[in-house]
């Protein structure tokens, strides 16, 4: 298929309609918020390194990185950077161990967030690699690093993040920049497009050109 449009001036307008990533560390709060629950009450820290590479860990990152630290109850908080100093004892005997269940729910959390940086790393090292936009060693680098990182290692996981890239891929793509603008216009307040269509159209945006990570 065609280039990706990332940034088409026409999606932008019709935002709405063209929910793919922009600023990652919003959509990573809003993605937290999302899957945070009772079960969950834990931290994870995000950060990324200086070659570029994102990482996300339930341990505090190394001595001196500044990292997102994100509190996992039911919402998100972003701190404005943290360092593995040791001197957070207070913090950290004012609250109770965690339980078996928070301890799960934090693993799976983080499987989620990993499998959201693998496949957006996939998609855009595709991309790069296809020659659809420039690019450059370092960044190629980059991306292959974050793949590592976050990828599964299990074969048939991979596979499934795999195929998301697939399908993150198609949805970024011109077809799908313009099924989704077509429906906005069939959905304008000025619009008599049949009601048929516009269900019709609906269809293959929901099957084609949904993205499966945000």
């Amino acid at each position: 298929m065609g280039g990706m449009h990332w940034n088409s001036p026409k999606a932008l307008r019709r935002s709405a309609w063209t929910a793919l990533p922009a600023a990652r560390g919003t959509a990573l709060l809003a993605l937290l918020a999302l899957l945070a629950s009772p079960a969950a009450v834990a931290q994870v820290y995000r950060w990324v390194d200086e070659q570029g590479v994102t990482h996300l860990s339930s341990e505090k990152p190394p001595p001196g990185v500044k990292a997102e630290r994100i509190e996992l109850q039911g919402t998100s908080k972003r701190a404005s950077g943290s360092s593995n100093s040791g001197s957070s004892g207070s913090a950290s005997s004012s609250s109770p161990p965690a339980s078996a269940a928070q301890v799960a729910g934090r693993q799976e959390l983080l499987g989620r967030l990993r499998t959201r940086e693998c496949v957006i790393a996939l998609e855009s090292l595709d991309r790069k690699t296809a020659g659809l936009e420039p690019t450059s060693a370092a960044e190629i680098r980059r991306l292959k690093q974050t793949a590592e990182l976050n990828c599964s290692q299990d074969a048939a996981a991979r596979r499934q993040q795999e195929d998301m890239a697939a399908k993150l891929r198609i949805a970024n793509s011109p077809t799908c920049v313009e099924a989704r603008n077509r429906l906005a216009d069939m959905v304008a307040p000025d619009s008599t497009t049949p009601r048929e269509q516009v269900r019709s159209q609906q269809a293959f945006v929901d099957e084609h050109c949904t993205a499966p990570v945000r």
